[in-house]
């Protein structure tokens, strides 16, 4: 038996005895000590045998980031995910009607509001993947790496799809359309472990955190609670390796479909409807990839000249600083930055000089001015 099928068996056990165990608030904290178990175990089967990336990429996957943002298409075999990436990117992906055509990573470009944007069409996922399956490891492995996962589903074919590959991504440590939860946590040489609450916990008690801590072997470190956490969302901060993702649900071939289904398909969150072989709402998906992708596009201006509109500098909405900027240009132009001069909605007023620290807002135009 190989390490991954231990490793699973365990797993398998430890879900067994969780299924088996009435939850109530006596069995909080055991329950929370199973998941925390599950977690680590999981973390080993990632990791591969020698904690050396296991979910390595492999042949095909080695793709290098190009562009402002990465966009990943993950979903079943045969749901349309090749025919997608032609029709947005006009990339060749090798398209038939059998499960498993695209056994690489394919990769494609995109350009929409000035911005270049790199879309991957990875190969299908199957159940499983996150164990090793198929090429699920390396499937995950990449797509972990984008800023957008776009999940192509059939329209056609049941919801529960859609649980079933959330849950393949969840195994890997992707969050899907989640933030991560407000904990600081630092480590520290002794003193045990304290915990400051700052708002009621509902979900789990301070015991239960502590007792997760021990299993981890976290003896002494700080804990601050800024929110009201599950037991998942404790752990996630104690593994440190999870990934917060937004993610866009296509519904694709909804020529197939009635109207009433389609309306019910209104109720899904974070969806968008689309025909990749008839063309049918690409803009609308476009637009929604652009918008989860949460950027803002900088403008610069040379001295005495006007600004160049073709070609803004792409920043994540989150890292806007005029520093930010300036090493986006070129990494060493903030040693000789002295301010800079900005037009747009984050001036007080028009023009404004600013410092590095100074936040840009969309469609800003900046001019930087050098020391002498």
């Amino acid at each position: 038996m190989s390490s991954a099928e231990q490793i699973n068996l365990k797993i398998k056990e430890i879900e067994d005895e969780m299924a088996r165990t009435q939850k109530n608030k006596a069995t909080n904290q055991h329950m929370g000590l199973l998941k925390a178990k599950i977690a680590k175990l999981k973390r080993q089967l990632v990791d591969g045998p020698a904690g050396g990336g296991g979910g390595g990429k492999g042949d095909g996957f080695d793709v290098n980031k190009s562009g402002d943002a990465r966009i990943g298409l993950v979903g079943f075999p045969s749901v349309g995910k090749s025919t997608l990436l032609q029709v947005m990117t006009g990339t060749f992906s090798e398209v038939a009607a059998y499960e498993f055509t695209t056994l690489t990573c394919i990769p494609g470009i995109i350009r929409h509001q000035g911005a270049k944007l790199q879309m991957l069409d990875l190969p299908g996922i199957i159940e499983g993947a996150k164990d090793g399956k198929g090429r699920g490891r390396q499937v995950i492995a990449t797509a972990r790496t984008c800023n957008v996962i776009v999940m192509v589903l059939d329209a056609a074919k049941p919801l529960t799809h859609k649980a079933l590959i959330e849950h393949e991504l969840e195994g890997f440590g992707m969050r899907l359309n989640k933030s991560p939860p407000d904990i600081t946590y630092k480590k520290k040489d002794k003193g045990g472990v304290n915990i400051v609450v700052n708002r009621p916990l509902t979900k789990m008690t301070e015991e239960t955190m502590r007792a997760i801590c021990k299993e981890y072997r976290v003896i002494s470190a700080d804990f601050i609670i800024r929110c009201d956490p599950t037991t998942d969302e404790f752990i996630d901060v104690l593994e440190g390796n999870r990934v917060y993702i937004p993610c866009i649900y296509v519904m694709n071939k909804i020529d197939a479909l009635s109207l009433e289904e389609l309306e019910l398909l209104d109720k899904v969150e974070h969806y968008c409807p689309i025909s990749g072989n008839l063309k049918w709402n690409l803009e609308g998906l476009l637009e929604k990839v652009w918008q989860y992708c949460d950027m803002v596009r900088v403008y610069t201006k040379p001295k005495g000249q006007d600004p160049d509109w073709n070609d803004p500098v792409v920043l994540p909405r989150s890292k806007r600083t005029v520093e930010a900027f300036c090493n986006r240009i070129h990494r060493n132009m903030i040693k000789s930055f002295k301010h800079a001069i900005v037009w747009g909605v984050s001036a007080k007023h028009r023009p404004q000089t600013v410092g590095k620290d100074h936040i840009l807002d969309d469609e800003d135009v900046v001019q930087i001015v050098k020391k002498v």
